[in-house]
């Protein structure tokens, strides 16, 4: 790697992938380091996607996601497995540095971290984490076969998880602090109809109780302020996502939810020749789609700053 490459890219998922799909069909040779446990991104972690288009009846996430990855590969991609530790993103030549100590030089990068699963930020939380918390339903869900979980969140995410853990547990209750969902009317109205899942409104969880695993958990009504304990086993969170601006937290840009700032409908960032895209820039849309729009935007966005270097 001891060669200046034209682009390389951080991170994998629909923009990652997009992007490199449009960046090697340009004979730019992109290097994509995808990640060493988060490659794919967030759709490895979902069941069926059923409104991606070109898919009349729906396609599994980690499917969607294999055969992005093949296409990028096919048109000359450059896959690495690997995490990118560092970055120095001040200079024409951007220097990053991988897990396993190697050193890539490029022209221009484009950053597609993608988001991370938010917590709710309870003491016991991250204690038992996998002993009855998850962040993560299609993981997870198997283990609570029959018993009675909680599932935290009003979005389309929450309802997911909700209606996936039917499949294997007896009940879910949807714990939502507000009275309504701000899920997409369809997917609200397939969860009011299914007999399993039990809506909690108006509560939050204000701790999860249990010494080697999830017991039960304290709730708060937030209309009245009365604190209440009911018994779960488990207790899923989906109360959304942070950007994984780690690596460039104080070299872009940023607004004030920590999401990297694009300027006006680009995908140029405030650093010449890095360009971002996905769910690191994107907090409204958040579909898997969009971040494939803005991975082939920024791939374009790319191949023009290098033409005109």
């Amino acid at each position: 790697m001891s060669e200046v490459k034209n682009v390389v890219i951080v991170g994998s998922g629909p923009a990652g992938y997009t992007a490199a799909i449009y960046a090697a069909r340009a004979q730019l040779s992109p290097v994509l380091y995808e990640g060493s446990v988060t490659a794919g991104g967030a759709l490895m972690n979902t069941t069926e996607v059923e409104n991606f288009p070109g898919f009349t009846d729906g396609v599994m996430g980690p499917d969607l996601m294999d055969s992005m990855r093949k296409q990028a590969e096919r048109f000359g991609t450059t896959l690495i497995t690997d995490d990118i530790l560092e970055m120095d993103l001040k200079s024409s030549v951007k220097v990053l540095k991988d897990g396993s100590g190697n050193v890539v030089k490029s022209k221009s990068v484009i950053l597609a971290m993608g988001s991370a699963y938010k917590e709710i930020g309870l003491k016991n939380e991250k204690r038992l984490s996998g002993r009855g918390v998850s962040w993560c339903a299609t993981c997870d869900g198997f283990f609570f076969r029959d018993q009675e979980i909680a599932v935290v969140g009003g979005g389309d995410s929450a309802i997911e998880e909700a209606t996936f853990l039917t499949r294997f547990a007896s009940k879910v209750v949807l714990i939502h602090r507000r009275d309504s969902l701000r899920a997409s009317k369809i997917m609200a109205e397939r969860a009011f109809a299914n007999p399993k899942i039990e809506f909690l409104w108006n509560h939050e969880v204000i701790d999860v109780l249990g010494e080697e695993k999830v017991s039960s958990l304290a709730l708060r009504n937030t209309t009245t302020g009365v604190e209440s304990k009911r018994d779960f086993t488990g207790l899923f969170v989906a109360i959304g996502h942070l950007p994984r601006n780690e690596l460039v937290l104080d070299q872009v840009s940023v607004d004030s939810e920590g999401y990297v700032k694009v300027k006006d409908n680009t995908t140029h960032t405030n650093v010449t020749g890095v360009f971002a895209c996905g769910d690191l820039v994107d907090h409204r849309y958040r579909q898997a789609i969009t971040a494939a729009g803005s991975g082939c935007q920024a791939a374009l966005d790319a191949e023009r700053f290098l033409s005109h270097e």
